[in-house]
């Protein structure tokens, strides 16, 4: 078992390790790579023998929620099981949505489906948080009274804690609300965008999950890094890494942020979540390190 360093999420006072992993590479095709049963079984468990007690999924993640209840619903108390809400999970066909994306619809009736399709799927009692998906602005969770249904299933002990997953320009009205135990906040060394609520919500007595944390994996790889990458090679980041790779970087680089609590880093392979825990018993940048790529950093678009 890796020695992760653990931090408290917010005011929920629950002890997480500062590695969460994201239950997203398990989706399977056709929004993902296929993997079979048998192998996400053994890469769940390894994530759990690995020290992590953080997981993160959705029901827009295709199968991975099945797969966390069939393979891991048995050690249920050796971790912190974070899910979505607002994803469509109702009867029927799914309204049309912009740009080909996952609808999100956050009627009381779809956030009690779909909380109660992720406990069935997952084999549980409840849910120890439930975010928000799709960052909706204020006005249309007041509408449709999302907040009120999520805290009736908290009430009814579905769920435990509400997040959201949020993002700009909704972001500094769901803080104001104070409503949310936590947030699941874009940020990594090339996406700083973020960094100012971040700051803003763990003020607030909020815990700070952040996703994308290592900006989706090294450069050039299939679908992932995107053109964030290019602050990196404009900060002239190279001569900082030491030996290590961009990617294990990146990672200490995130985790070092104050306000972090955990970061949420998926994965299909035995091998890379075994270079993530290795990562992670580095621990966070040396101070001037890590001064010195904010400074870098803070002088590239």
């Amino acid at each position: 078992m890796a020695n992760i360093m653990k931090r408290t999420l917010g005011r929920t006072g629950e002890e997480v390790t500062a590695l969460a992993y994201g239950a997203m590479e398990l989706r399977g095709a056709p929004r993902g790579r296929e993997i079979a049963p048998d192998d996400a079984g053994k890469l769940l468990n390894a994530v759990l023998d690995g020290g992590i007690n953080f997981i993160d999924t959705s029901i827009d993640y295709g199968v991975s929620e099945e797969l966390i209840g069939k393979y891991i619903s048995g050690r249920r108390n050796e971790y912190f099981l974070a899910s979505k809400c607002g994803c469509w999970a109702s009867e029927g066909e799914p309204p049309p949505s912009e740009g080909g994306r996952f609808p999100h619809i956050y009627t009381k009736e779809n956030i009690i489906a779909g909380v109660e399709q992720s406990l069935r799927r997952m084999n549980t009692d409840h849910l120890d948080l439930v975010q928000l998906h799709g960052s909706p602005t204020q006005a249309v969770l007041e509408q449709h009274g999302a907040v009120n249904t999520m805290l009736d299933l908290q009430k009814q002990g579905k769920v435990r804690f509400l997040g959201m997953s949020g993002t700009h320009p909704n972001l500094p009205d769901h803080i104001t609300m104070g409503v949310f135990d936590a947030f699941q906040i874009p940020y990594s060394a090339v996406e700083l965008e973020h960094e100012g609520a971040m700051s803003d919500a763990s003020k607030a007595g909020a815990g700070i999950i952040i996703r994308g944390g290592v900006a989706k994996g090294d450069p050039g790889g299939e679908g992932h890094g995107g053109d964030s990458w290019s602050r990196w090679g404009k900060a002239n980041l190279d001569d900082l890494l030491e030996g290590m790779t961009k990617t294990q970087f990146m990672l200490r680089f995130t985790i070092t942020n104050p306000d972090l609590d955990t970061t949420i880093v998926g994965t299909a392979s035995l091998d890379h979540l075994a270079d993530n825990l290795k990562t992670m018993e580095a621990g966070p940048l040396p101070a001037d390190v890590y001064d010195e790529a904010k400074r870098r950093l803070s002088g590239v678009a």
